[in-house]
């Protein structure tokens, strides 16, 4: 007969469960009486460690430090025992390693500017790479969605950290400050950001309602991810990072690192230093830990410090230690004191094995029921016999769970590793279990402790959508799927659906039935080359728009990393780590599309577009294409400008360039404060002259002439213009300088040399290159159908915004008088301005003049007979003859325009923006069928970075 025992419930948060490990008064500790030689801080109270001679505790296994009188009052867990007390385990998204500065090893509790560390990107947990393998797998857990619960019924819990709180940090209990610069110390959670000191943290509520930014976040349980084999960061589309191995051996907290005394043990004559081995994999390896003992010391002492050594807290009397000899042969250890006889490998230390005493007939396993949700317990203890296999496992863990045994067969047993992130095994149901854990404790029993069997469902409720990016542009269906199919090597569809599809893009999506199909597809299709380009391959989240609040509106977050010298990179680490990381994409990786894909079931949400105007004008044409099968037709979109120019950006009120100095959270706050306001966009259509023959010249009858003649609409493309355009002088400088910073794309980082250098190329156009000296002879305007007499003017810069060229009006600030209105970007016309030469535009650049008010209208056409270098917002280019025609789009925009500064410190959650009295919601959205495609105009980024950033940024 089966003997099993139900645990509790967790009262320690969502992450932690105290139950899940038997653990004593102090909470995994091993505390020694220790002298410090230096001034020290205790790590629960914060305060100073007074005294001369054993002033306090330190703990030997994760140096955690307390004053004598705070030794009953601690709650920290020893990073020892950590691990093994996470209820749901998420892997860890690891940076590169670095010198981190100002924040405290999560597992030795020092310094990360000791040594190389790494940070996660999704969460505040640092650890040296040394400590690495210690590391606790307890991300934020950024998916949970569960069928059949509704929303009402799912409650979201603290995630709590300890220490490296920010420094103005304060307690939510008691309101004094629990930020400490001196050590680990301080409780703050991953969701709201609430901190508390150590001993108030326990007086918080369970619950957690995200804090300022909950009206913007995606929550949790409205998210379902992929169960597959690939990486957290594949799934969360980070670029990976090599797992941070030990410089040396596992070995990273050794004994004589935790002394504080100063004596090097190594050195002293009474001690021993042993190389343990905890099993079979490791001796392969000759991976060890080390142990520093007394040379008197008992075959019980030495167990007991090779089981701290490998933070195994079960009870000591189930293991002992022997001694190895020769290739891998062991022999037991009973002399009264072994360390007398014990073999010594010449120059070399003594090698200990530490063993598990196997009972032949039985054995206990937990049985944990994380994912299922439903079950009012963390796992159950179950007795497992010779004949014991998987499937009677789950069958009876159902039944102890609450469920029905007998529909065994709807579920999995996922065995589950948790060293070194979190890797996933399904168990065969035949698989025999005594075997499985004999076998995990022989190989190793560091391994085994940090293993985990869960009963999972095999319904999976994720769509399993994998976006593919990076094909040719312009194909029909049956042409990306032949693509798709050689790539994967298969001659029937693996997929059960393929679309959207992104035509103009070169994109789409493809759905599978089950993980494991879409694992082998992702895990081909990753390195897959098609015409000499690889592939940009994801594997997406799935939103449950039901499971949402009804006055949630989830931020949609695009990042460009490149953007002003790759200040994206620390701005998109910062947001993943202050909302759901799921809702924050790299648009460098398959372009704003992927984030829109996601959210596309979303009846309201915003967007944040952090780039230059070329990042934004990106997101908007891709907006155009999406939102036609969107829930959302037309959600609002705000700006971080990471760009040089940024004039859209000015414009509503973001500024004119992020510094890396602001706040982050300021920024996420600013976009729940915002007005809602309407964005005017023009059509930009280039015809070319009909290049028809001479009288006099013979014709060559060939396809290409005659496609030419009788097809004029091919000469014809269009681009959606947001911001300004610009023919002549100004064009002429923002297409050299482009053609220079792609000739050295690593020189143009910074927004100061990138100004430099269009001085430089004004200067050159002023004194050696005036080529556009006559333009207003040989050009021709009209506005609103009547045509306009051109003053001497080297330039037209036609304007939807008040801001050209990195914040400067050319319009000027001069009252409008007669025929002219005051201008808006939401009025229905443009501003036609000219430029006499290169001097006035550096003047305007330099906020020191206004060009010249040539005309006011809702329809421009200018006619050219020669080449000319245009340039649409920013994108120039060399325009052949031709006619260049500016209308309005049907195509509008929702922004949102930064509140003013006396309105901020309103409480978010009870904002209710009206739209601002600068527009109206826009109506229905949509090109007129004469202006063509606008997805097939010139302005698409280079993938590099913004091509417009510094548009007209000239000095």
């Amino acid at each position: 007969m089966r003997l099993f025992h139900i645990s509790s419930m967790a009262t320690e948060g969502h992450n932690v469960d105290a139950n899940l490990l038997t653990i004593g008064r102090d909470h995994g500790h091993y505390f020694s009486k220790k002298t410090f030689g230096k001034p020290t801080y205790c790590h629960h109270c914060c305060d100073k460690i007074w005294g001369m001679l054993t002033q306090g505790y330190a703990c030997e296994i994760c140096n955690f430090v307390c004053h004598d009188k705070c030794l009953k009052t601690v709650v920290s867990y020893c990073s020892g025992v950590a691990l093994q007390l996470i209820k749901n385990p998420v892997a860890h998204t690891w940076s590169a390693p670095a010198l981190i500065k100002r924040k405290y090893c999560c597992v030795c509790r020092k310094r990360t500017d000791e040594s190389f560390s790494v940070e996660c990107e999704v969460c505040e947990y640092f650890v040296h790479v040394d400590c690495s393998d210690l590391a606790v797998s307890d991300c934020k857990e950024a998916a949970t969605y569960v069928p059949n619960i509704e929303n009402v019924n799912m409650t979201q819990y603290h995630h709590m950290r300890e220490g490296n709180l920010p420094k103005d940090s304060k307690c939510v209990v008691c309101r004094k400050s629990c930020f400490s610069t001196e050590c680990l110390a301080g409780m703050r959670c991953e969701w709201c950001g609430q901190t508390a000191h150590a001993l108030c943290y326990r007086q918080m509520g369970k619950e957690c309602e995200f804090g300022v930014l909950r009206k913007i976040m995606l929550p949790p349980n409205s998210l379902t991810i992929p169960r597959t084999e690939l990486p957290m960061e594949q799934l969360l589309n980070i670029t990976s990072h090599d797992q941070p191995q030990s410089l040396s051996s596992p070995s990273k907290i050794q004994a004589d690192d935790v002394s504080s005394s100063g004596d090097d043990l190594k050195e002293r004559e009474d001690v021993e230093i042993l190389r343990i081995f905890d099993g079979n994999a490791s001796l392969r390896a000759q991976v060890s830990r080390t142990a520093s003992v007394p040379k008197t010391a008992t075959v019980q002492q030495i167990r007991d410090a090779a089981l701290r050594r490998f933070h195994i807290m079960d009870n000591s009397e189930n293991y002992y230690v022997t001694q190895i000899v020769g290739d891998g042969e062991e022999e037991p250890l009973d002399d009264p004191v072994p360390l007398r006889n014990v073999k010594r490998p010449e120059g070399r230390r003594a090698q200990i094995f530490l063993r598990y005493r196997d009972d032949p007939e039985t054995d206990t396993v937990k049985i944990y029921g994380g994912w299922l949700r439903r079950v009012p317990v963390t796992f159950c203890n179950l007795i497992i016999l010779k004949d014991t296999v998987v499937q009677d496992l789950v069958t009876e863990a159902l039944d102890k769970f609450g469920l029905d045994g007998s529909t065994w067969n709807r579920y999995n047993l996922i065995e589950v590793s948790l060293d070194r992130g979190v890797a996933e095994r399904t168990c065969n149901p035949q698989e025999n279990m005594l075997q499985l854990v004999r076998n995990l404790r022989k190989d190793s029993l560091r391994r085994y402790h940090v293993v985990r069997f869960y009963v999972q469902e095999k319904e999976d409720p994720h769509d399993h959508a994998v976006f593919v990016g990076n094909l040719p542009v312009s194909l029909a269906q049956r042409q990306y799927e032949r693509i798709l199919l050689k790539l994967l090597g298969a001659k029937e569809k693996p997929f059960t659906a393929i679309g959207p599809i992104y035509f103009e893009y070169g994109s789409l999506v493809i759905t599978f039935n089950t993980p494991k199909a879409a694992t082998a597809a992702v895990q081909k299709l990753q390195n897959a080359v098609y015409e000499d380009k690889k592939l940009n391959v994801l594997c997406l989240p799935n939103v449950q728009p039901q499971m949402l609040p009804a006055d949630a509106e989830p931020l949609l977050v695009l990042v460009n990393v490149k953007s002003g010298g790759c200040q994206g990179t620390d701005l998109i680490q910062s947001f993943r780590k202050l909302l759901n990381p799921f809702q924050v994409f790299d648009v460098l990786k398959g372009g704003p599309l992927v984030g829109l894909y996601v959210f596309r079931n979303i009846p309201k949400y915003k967007i944040l577009a952090c780039g230059g105007d070329g990042t934004i004008g990106w997101v908007l044409q891709c907006l155009d294409i999406a939102k036609q099968d969107a829930a959302c037709f037309s959600p609002p979109c705000g700006i971080v400008p990471l760009g040089t120019g940024n004039d859209l950006a000015r414009v509503l009120r973001w500024g004119g360039g992020y510094t890396g100095e602001e706040n982050p959270l300021d920024i996420l706050k600013d976009v729940i404060e915002a007005d809602e306001v309407r964005l005017d966009r023009w059509a930009v259509v280039f015809h070319e002259e009909e290049r028809s023959q001479a009288p006099n010249t013979v014709q060559t009858n060939t396809v290409e002439a005659e496609q030419t003649m009788n097809n004029p609409e091919d000469q014809t493309s269009m681009i959606i213009m947001n911001n300004y355009f610009g023919i002549g002088i100004d064009a002429d400088v923002c297409l050299k300088f482009h053609n220079k910073r792609d000739a050295n794309p690593e020189k143009f980082q910074s927004r100061l040399f990138n100004k430099t250098q269009y001085a430089k190329i004004g200067l050159q156009k002023m004194f050696f290159e005036r080529t556009c000296k006559d333009l207003w002879k040989r050009i021709e305007l009209e506005v609103d159908g009547k045509a306009i007499e051109l003053p001497n003017i080297e330039g037209i810069v036609v304007l939807n915004l008040l801001s050209w060229g990195s914040g400067a009006n050319p319009w000027g600030t001069a009252k409008e008088e007669g025929v002219f209105s005051k201008p808006t970007h939401y009025d229905g016309l443009l501003e036609v301005v000219g430029i006499s030469d290169v001097s006035r535009l550096g003047l305007i650049q330099s906020k020191l003049a206004a060009g010249i008010r040539i005309a006011q209208g809702g329809s421009i056409r200018i006619t050219t007979h020669e080449e000319w270098p245009v340039q649409v917002d920013g994108e120039p280019h060399i325009q052949p003859p031709g006619t260049i025609t500016i209308l309005k789009s049907a195509l509008r925009a929702q922004m949102l325009k930064k509140a003013k500064k006396s309105r901020r410190g309103i409480a978010a959650s009870s904002q209710v923006r009206a739209v601002a009295s600068e527009g109206s919601p826009s109506g229905p959205l949509g090109v007129p069928s004469s202006l063509g495609d606008p997805s097939h105009g010139k302005s698409t980024p280079d993938a590099l970075g913004d091509s417009d950033e510094e548009g007209d940024a000239f000095l």
